[in-house]
């Protein structure tokens, strides 16, 4: 592998990225869903106590406890945490200087402390674990204009490689350990494009695909995932920079066909741990020139292509794929059982922790000569230190992280050493490690299910209220929101896949509608002309529960499946016995909020944003962003103006004017009498001496 500085500069740019989008996302939803008039008021959560703040703090580690030590209050608090995520994130995306370890830092305690409070309904553990990491990542030299490479910088980045790895690998084990028919009879995607999240209208085109295609993409989807990520590890580049590609276009047909908000933006960033300069400059055009091949190159080729035809025979054997040359189709079917899969996995687990030990190990065997060859002892003592720390760091990260990876194979895991579990339970409320599982089970195999909520004023007249993001209108197409996350609309989905009783916040909702609170109704409709009761909230409301399919000549098509939530009105019995059973029935008056200069100051942003949606807010963030790096980039790179020669003429009558000893002006004649071919020589041997000073006052 060759450096990595260009792919290591692209994983600290794309990280203040998917900050600046996390933050921006949940800042443009905040009263609606944690305000005062929110569905889930943020007070509730944070009551007043007598306990020391260092008690606090380790009990639920979250900035909030200081709102008021702050004279805030704890919307105003969750707005404040999130403006100082974005001004860090914007930073560190326009200016080098702050992709520091120090930024980084702030901005994974800023984003942990909405985590704490909110982590019922956040599900952001992989921002959190790989937000960690780029804190390793990142170079401490806030003050500096260049980040400077250090000798650990590979083995910290080789972190990045295998939380990939766990993430892709767990991924794709689950699908079958679940034991989830549609996973096993490879039909997973012919229900998927329509039943996800909040699908794209890209997704509406996938559906119809036909069902050999479909079952042929599942194949390729356990390939991508169990198989290819062993090849992370590899010593040979060509096959990581396959993997790399592999995975890349399983994570963009992803965003293509579904609204993901940014998790698959960050295994994308992920893979650049897969990258060296040679490969990234390659795409600009500044690749190096093969040289000509040799024994090793060769030996490396054939292996190489040992490998693919392996992994091509293998798919080939236990997926069972024909062509059938008459249908121009080809047919696929599982050719294994559970049990030979589980047979499969215990045989892996094991073999790919001590794979990750031995790379891991030949990072820092690499690292280590790169420090015994630097020149003078204080420099080579201080390397040495620097790269006994991070290597100490990068062991523990991984030891921790066997923990929650073991869980896809119980004899493994029983066998973790107990000092280890012992730490992971010490880490875990961080979100340093996570255990992963994508799609475990598919849902809505027979139609997607979806929660429509009607209003009225009379009980006889119905009107529906239709959200921004997820499907309810059948004539309408789906939206495309990425890299925004609409957590309401989301939680919808979620809603829809039980009763009302398992989602006691759907309660609050239906309350919050029927008082008209504007900040519940902006996450539900930004443009007040769509929302049926905008001059009025409705006297009652009730919810449906549909089953929504895919439509060949419009969007959707559904069917009437039952009543989710009976016909309530304010004060009615039922919505208020509801409320007192979930527990999240507030009596105490709303206190108002204190007057200082940031309070005043947020609530003048808050007036100012309110009228706006969230991917319009987080779009426009962005392209200024890109747009000021542009202009950096196009500036830097502009040819500077050439200072005018001198005239011959002018040249002589400086060379005649200028001061010199005696013992110049003899050297000059001797020069002048010495033949081209020795002045030639000596100009050479100047040169030369001149590089090398250079070169040693750049090592100083």
């Amino acid at each position: 592998m060759g450096e990595i500085r260009l792919p290591r500069h692209m994983f600290l740019w794309s990280m203040s990225v998917v900050y600046l989008f996390a933050f921006v996302s949940l800042y443009v939803q905040i009263p609606g869903l944690y305000g005062n008039e929110g569905i889930l008021p943020a007070r509730w959560l944070i009551t007043p106590t007598e306990k020391p703040l260092a008690e606090l703090l380790q009990d639920t580690p979250t900035l909030l406890w200081l709102c008021p030590q702050l004279g805030l209050d704890i919307q105003q608090g969750l707005e404040l945490i999130c403006l100082l995520g974005i001004l860090l994130s914007f930073g560190a995306m326009v200016l080098q200087p702050l992709r520091d370890s120090m930024v980084f830092l702030c901005l994974w305690v800023l984003y942990l402390s909405l985590y704490q409070l909110l982590c019922y309904i956040f599900r952001d553990n992989l921002l959190l674990e790989t937000g960690f990491l780029t804190i390793l990542i990142a170079p401490l030299n806030l003050f500096r204009w260049k980040s400077s490479f250090k000798y650990h910088d590979n083995i910290t980045f080789w972190l990045v490689r295998w939380l990939l790895f766990r993430l892709m690998f767990a991924s794709g084990v689950v699908k079958l350990t679940s034991r989830c028919p549609t996973w096993w009879g490879l039909t997973a995607l012919t229900y998927h494009y329509e039943t996800q999240c909040i699908p794209t209208p890209l997704a509406w085109y996938a559906h119809q695909l036909p069902q050999w295609f479909q079952k042929l993409s599942v194949v390729g989807t356990f390939v991508i995932e169990i198989a290819v990520p062993f090849l992370f590890f590899a010593p040979i580049r060509c096959l990581r920079l396959t993997a790399f590609y592999l995975q890349v276009l399983l994570q963009v047909l992803i965003i293509l066909t579904g609204n993901y908000n940014f998790f698959n933006l960050i295994t994308i960033i992920l893979c650049f741990s897969l990258l060296d300069d040679d490969q990234v400059g390659s795409w600009f055009g500044h690749g190096k020139k093969k040289k000509g091949k040799t024994i090793i190159s060769w030996a490396a080729l054939l292996i190489e292509l040992g490998v693919y035809v392996l992994i091509i025979y293998g798919t080939r054997l236990y997926f069972e794929l024909e062509v059938d040359w008459e249908t121009k189709s080809m047919s696929s079917k599982t050719a294994f059982t559970y049990h030979q899969f589980n047979h499969f996995l215990k045989m892996v687990t094991l073999p790919s922790i001590w794979i990750g030990v031995l790379s891991l190990t030949w990072e820092v065997v690499i690292a280590m000569f790169k420090c015994a060859c630097v020149r003078g002892f204080f420099w080579k003592l201080w390397a040495i230190v620097q790269l006994a720390v991070f290597v100490t760091a990068a062991t523990g990260i991984f030891a921790i992280s066997l923990v929650p990876y073991t869980f896809i194979e119980y004899d493994t895991h029983s066998n973790i050493w107990p000092g280890v579990r012992k730490a992971y339970e010490m880490v875990d409320r961080y979100q340093v490690v996570n255990s992963y599982g994508l799609f475990r089970r598919m849902t809505g195999v027979g139609g997607r299910p979806e929660v429509v909520i009607e209003g009225s004023m009379d009980k006889v007249n119905w009107m529906e209220i239709e959200f921004m993001y997820k499907p309810g209108n059948v004539s309408g197409p789906p939206p495309v929101v990425v890299p925004h996350q609409p957590r309401l609309d989301w939680q919808m989905w979620f809603a829809a896949l039980g009763s009302h009783s398992q989602s006691p916040w759907f309660s609050t909702l239906v309350h919050r509608l029927l008082q008209g609170s504007k900040d519940v109704i902006d996450l539900i409709q930004v443009d007040k002309s769509k929302y049926p009761f905008s001059q009025q909230p409705p006297a009652y409301i009730r919810a449906h529960l549909y089953k929504y399919w895919s439509h060949p000549k419009r969007w959707w098509r559904r069917q009437y499946v039952e009543e989710f939530f009976p016909t309530v009105s304010l004060g009615d019995s039922t919505l208020e016995s509801l409320l007192w059973q979930h527990g999240i029935k507030d009596n105490s008056p709303v206190e108002r909020s204190p007057d200082g200069p940031i309070p005043d100051a947020l609530r003048l942003l808050r007036a100012y944003i309110q009228p706006l949606s969230g991917p319009l807010v987080l779009w426009t963030l962005f392209c200024t962003g890109a747009a000021i790096c542009l202009l950096k980039t196009f500036c830097s790179r502009a040819p500077r103006a050439s200072k005018p020669r001198a005239a011959p003429a002018e040249t002589k009558r400086k060379a005649k004017d200028s001061p010199g000893t005696g013992l110049e002006k003899k050297d000059q004649g001797k020069k002048r009498e010495e033949p081209a071919s020795i002045q030639g020589g000596s100009k050479v041997s100047e040169e030369r001496s001149t590089d090398a000073d250079r070169r040693v006052w750049k090592r100083k």
